[in-house]
């Protein structure tokens, strides 16, 4: 649905009632549900065509959270998917065949390249690479991003495992990952041993993230 220069004249200018909120602030907390947008302090400040125009965005924003809600996520003891992606290089990768190879596979979830994020969680995985795979810990990580963005990415901090450039979302879809609007991937990450899962972060730590997984290999050593 195309969005008219007067609509967004109208929200850019709608005052933001909460204290504190910073000058120039937009709160779109007012963009909730029908019954509650008419109860809102803002309803009564909106013009007629802009109601119009809201109320089926509200609609459809309702109808793909819950698409996204309706995933099967991955639990402890589930077994691992054996799905094909494709990495940075744009050549396949066989998750299956990596689980054969070591005795642990990270596979990790991030909604975008370079965003900081995304990147305070993979440089958090490059520092701790060492300790991981001395462990037997092979590192993959997975966004929407194209093998050419996947590519600049790991370039650019200079990563040492592979990313899966999984702009079909198949990679996502097989672990139950839930996405945002366009595709992009909620933080999360599953730890494998086995072809089964043996931890899972439905929340994604990102600066912890290699610590916490360190964490979870010692209490399973021990």
């Amino acid at each position: 649905m195309p969005v008219s220069s007067a609509f967004r004249r109208e929200i850019f200018s709608l005052p933001d009632p909460a204290k504190g909120s910073g000058k120039g602030a937009l709160n779109l907390s007012f963009l909730s549900t029908p019954r509650q947008l008419a109860k809102g302090a803002y309803w009564g400040q909106l013009s007629a065509p802009m109601k119009s125009t809201i109320i089926p965005l509200l609609v459809l924003s309702a109808t793909l959270a819950m698409s996204n809600s309706a995933r099967a996520e991955l639990k402890v003891g589930d077994k691992a998917p054996e799905v094909t992606g494709v990495t940075e290089a744009g050549k396949p990768l066989s998750l299956a065949d990596v689980y054969s190879k070591q005795a642990y596979t990270l596979v990790y979830f991030y909604p975008k390249a370079d965003t900081p994020g995304c990147t305070a969680q993979g440089c958090s995985l490059r520092d701790g690479y060492e300790s991981l795979t001395s462990k037997g810990v092979a590192v993959i990580g997975v966004s929407h991003d194209n093998a050419t963005a996947q590519k600049a990415f790991k370039e650019k901090y200079h990563l040492p495992f592979t990313l899966i450039a999984d702009t079909d979302n198949g990679v996502m879809n097989a672990f139950g990952v839930s996405t945002y609007p366009g595709g992009m991937a909620h933080r999360q990450a599953y730890l494998i041993k086995g072809g089964k899962i043996v931890y899972t972060d439905y929340k994604g730590t990102t600066s912890k993230q290699a610590e916490a997984i360190l964490e979870v290999l010692a209490a399973d050593k021990a």
